[in-house]
């Protein structure tokens, strides 16, 4: 069955079907490629339903949390899952089989947002935030493990020109799921209560128990691995790559400047609440448009980012900068249109189309321009050079203090720009 659905999904594709895997892992693709896409359909369900954006902050507010301690929980979760990695990755190049430590990470992840439950359920104010910052902490080091090898995992079992699709299926399918959690909490935000949040974290939290259960059922061959005597070397040597490979410096320089669609969609959240209001329903909205853009551009950015995954970073973050353009110019000069309701979920529906394909594009790439060990290297220290950008970043949230909202929408999308001539003049690795 598997066979015949990945034939079906990847007609019309004749290049290099077993391109950049072992002939062993080649017979088990289709097998391994809808294990994957529904493992990841869970764990991104799971993202959604916690966010700490969205979900984790209206939780954290509803228990009198601080608003310091509120503040902390996107940048600890967001960097806290990157920062690490390059730390990990001498211990996961050690391993033959590495589905494990994706596995492992996944139960640590389901522990830790169930007890972000538990801890709404039996704590107020003070106690709770603090409990809840210290489980973000956990999580993020656990979604550490997982993001590192997932990159590696899919390296191994998946070919050239069908990695990005893999990723494009599960977001869009995923993407399914999250339209409908959005309507319901949109049904039921009239009535919400702490059992209501809380019974979306418990079942935030079991999605990573069954993505983990699928990963394990993936057919995984031994890989290159290295045996080191001293992790500091190792650790070392993976850094001296951004002076040594031009390649992989340019990329993470094109990197940092695409983070302009993932640090903008709070400010967009600020200006909805500042002009159109703070309902509940809102929350319900922006769910819904970010379910409605992963269904609609997955599939295509996957698809093209097969093609050429630095020519979609480059398409996609333009489409970002352009939007943020266009809403500080609104902001500043239409007062009519700044406070219609429909505006926001519109806005945050392009963004989110334009940050899957940032996503995608990225992903991709790291994943085609290296092999074996070396692209557990490029991830671990991207990820770790990324995390580190963005704590330092994270103090962007002083300006709006200084400037206006609108004012860092603009200067994010300026960076853009750059990032999207950037991403342009990377090298296309997809070329076989």
């Amino acid at each position: 069955m598997f066979e015949r659905l990945y034939h079906y999904l990847n007609k019309g594709d004749k290049q290099g079907v077993c391109t950049d895997i072992t002939e062993d892992a080649c017979q088990y693709v289709p097998h391994n490629f809808f294990l994957q896409i529904f493992s990841n359909v869970f764990t991104q369900l799971g993202d959604t339903l916690s966010n700490p954006k969205t979900v984790l902050t209206w939780l954290m507010t509803y228990v009198s949390a601080p608003v310091y301690l509120i503040s902390l929980i996107v940048p600890l979760r967001e960097s806290g899952s990157m920062v690490p990695q390059v730390f990990f990755a001498p211990f996961i190049r050690k391993r033959y089989i590495r589905k494990w430590v994706w596995v492992i990470g996944a139960l640590l992840q389901f522990l830790s947002i169930g007890a972000i439950g538990i801890i709404a359920l039996n704590f107020k104010g003070f106690t709770a935030g603090w409990l809840i910052v210290a489980a973000v902490v956990l999580f993020s080091l656990s979604r550490s493990m997982s993001s590192l090898t997932s990159k590696d995992i899919i390296g191994k079992t998946i070919p050239k020109t069908r990695r990005g699709r893999m990723k494009g299926y599960s977001v869009s399918v995923s993407g399914v799921l999250v339209l409908a959690a959005g309507l319901f909490m949109l049904y039921q935000s009239n009535d919400a209560t702490i059992n209501f949040y809380t019974n979306i974290i418990f079942f935030a939290a079991a999605t990573w128990l069954v993505a983990a259960f699928i990963y394990s059922r993936i057919k995984e061959f031994p890989g290159p691995f290295e045996n080191k005597s001293s992790d500091n070397d190792s650790i070392l040597a993976s850094f001296r790559l951004l002076k040594t490979d031009n390649h992989f410096r340019d990329f993470i320089i094109a990197r940092t400047l695409l983070l302009c669609t993932a640090l903008s969609a709070p400010f967009y959240v600020i200006l909805a609440q500042e002009y159109v209001g703070k309902e509940a329903y809102l929350l319900g909205l922006f769910i819904i448009a970010k379910g409605v853009a992963s269904i609609v551009s997955s599939p295509v950015w996957g698809k093209y980012a097969d093609k050429s995954s630095k020519n979609i970073m480059a398409v996609a973050v333009l489409i970002a900068s352009v939007l943020g353009i266009f809403i500080f110019l609104t902001i500043s000069y239409f007062d009519t249109l700044r406070s219609a309701k429909w505006l926001y979920p519109v806005v945050l529906f392009i963004l989110g189309i334009a940050h899957q394909g940032v996503r995608l594009g990225r992903k991709t790439y790291v994943i085609d321009m290296a092999t074996g060990n070396e692209r557990t290297s490029y991830v671990s220290v991207s990820n770790t050079v990324i995390g580190i950008i963005l704590l330092m970043v994270g103090g962007l949230s002083a300006l709006v203090s200084l400037l206006s909202v609108e004012g860092v929408i603009l200067l994010l999308s300026l960076l853009g720009l750059a990032g999207a001539y950037k991403s342009y003049k990377l090298p296309n690795v997809e070329q076989i």
